[in-house]
């Protein structure tokens, strides 16, 4: 059975960036997607298309064929106060390098990686940690199946279900805070609760 759309493909993989090993997947416990639903990277999907489970591969994604380049515009300073959570400052989420799950203006969660610590403000990357890398993948196609009728309208683990939504507000990532948003820009980020829509 090939990989075609809707078919579930199983896949043991290493992706390789600058040398060194950024994510793998071993034949115990594959990667597991459907096929031609958009779940992963387009050109990665292509080079799969058609194999058979034995079939290897191994293929190199551009920056434009992976995450996008870097785009500084990405790379946003929001203030320390943005992480303040029942009047406290939230120093454990303060790391450099963290990764923080955030809305954007249109209500979908992005994930923001602290950049830069200052004394007063955060510099956030909104860019894909990828971004700007290119990607080498090699692998081998473990299993083939066709997708359940389920699985078409839910997704393998549900992620095909529609987000909550709460009138104005949306359920954030994590925890009791809340985010603001002001002129399409992320004004805070984590928490532990709700994000709302600034309205002006």
């Amino acid at each position: 059975m090939k990989i075609a759309k809707d078919m579930v493909a199983a896949l043991a993989y290493e992706l390789e960036v600058e040398g060194k090993i950024a994510d793998k997947a071993g034949k115990e416990k594959p990667l597991e997607y459907i096929h031609g639903n958009h779940m992963l990277l387009p050109r990665f999907e292509e080079e799969v298309e058609d194999k058979e489970p034995g079939d290897r591969f191994e293929f190199t994604l551009s920056p434009a064929e992976g995450y996008g380049l870097h785009e500084p515009e990405r790379v946003i300073d929001l203030p320390k106060s943005a992480f303040v959570v029942d009047g406290v400052l939230r120093e454990d989420l303060l790391q450099t390098g963290r990764i923080i799950p955030m809305l954007n203006s249109q209500g979908h969660v992005v994930q923001g990686t602290i950049a830069e610590i200052a004394e007063d403000t955060v510099k956030m990357d909104f860019n894909h940690p990828m971004a700007g890398k290119t990607l080498h993948f090699t692998g081998e196609v473990v299993a083939v199946r066709e997708a359940t009728k389920d699985e078409l309208q839910f997704g393998l683990h549900g992620e095909y279900l529609p987000p909550e939504e709460d009138g104005e507000e949306h359920k954030c990532c994590h925890g009791k805070g809340h985010c603001h948003e002001k002129d399409g820009d992320h004004e805070c980020c984590h928490g532990e609760g709700h994000c709302k829509k600034e309205k002006e």
